[in-house]
């Protein structure tokens, strides 16, 4: 049988931060259901290895070189794009910090790469009419902010709680072009951000008890997700945050 409902065959898909974690394995997964991918992110060998690593090179796969938080970046990133199917925003920062260290320029720095960079492209690509009419734009937000409320998160959770705000007001104003808007909320993955130091080893392995199905998630589970989003399989769905958490929200 061909029948796929979650085929990406005949799209071309824009991935951000695809040089790592999330981002990478969205771009892989994509490619292997056959979509044409256009990856960006602001390290040039780390999105080399991305792009490498995508099936279906004949596809006309391309690589964009960008730093989200630079407006002239992002214009020109505009600018080379072709007509989108689809997008996925997963650029991203986070930290550990309690409130009380939460300072004015400690949420800008947050909010310039969670909020600011993507809400940008996001206005952008609507307005130069990027996306083609019953294009799908996924934006990778965080149970942080909306559904958890863990201490030392303020900073890092505020910020997706926004983008998922933002979201939900970007699918009412587009759904007039059949634009679908959705997010994606994260519990905690296993990506190289959550190996920086700020919490130690032995601390991430008694918290990821936490969690019902015993484990913190992988990227493949989040770019799942994201596909989901992407096909027509979810083609009467926009303006709705899907919690991916292992169970860690209930």
């Amino acid at each position: 049988m061909d029948y796929n409902p979650f085929s990406l065959v005949g799209k071309t898909i824009l991935v951000t931060g695809a040089s790592s974690g999330i981002g990478q394995e969205t771009a892989i997964a994509c490619s292997k259901l056959g979509a044409r991918v256009i990856v960006t992110a602001r390290n040039q060998e780390r999105l080399q290895e991305t792009f490498d690593q995508l099936e279906t090179i004949d596809e006309g796969h391309m690589q964009l070189l960008a730093d989200m938080t630079s407006q002239e970046d992002l214009e020109q990133l505009i600018a080379s794009l072709p007509s989108l199917d689809g997008a996925v925003l997963c650029a991203g920062n986070s930290t550990t910090l309690p409130l009380q260290f939460g300072s004015r320029q400690k949420f800008d720095e947050m909010f310039d790469v969670n909020f600011f960079a993507p809400v940008e492209l996001l206005r952008l690509m609507y307005k130069k009419k990027v996306l083609q009419k019953g294009a799908s734009v996924v934006m990778i937000a965080s149970i942080g902010g909306t559904h958890s409320f863990m201490p030392g998160n303020g900073v890092y959770g505020a910020s997706k709680a926004a983008l998922n705000s933002v979201m939900k007001y970007a699918a009412r104003e587009y759904a007039s072009r059949k634009i679908r808007v959705n997010s994606i909320c994260p519990g905690m993955v296993d990506t190289p951000l959550i190996h920086r130091g700020t919490i130690t080893e032995e601390q991430l392995a008694e918290d990821a008890k936490k969690y019902p199905l015993g484990r913190y998630g992988r990227p493949e589970d989040i770019a799942n997700g994201a596909i989901y989003l992407l096909s027509d399989a979810s083609s009467w769905l926009t303006g709705h945050d899907l919690v991916i958490d292992g169970g860690f929200s209930i």
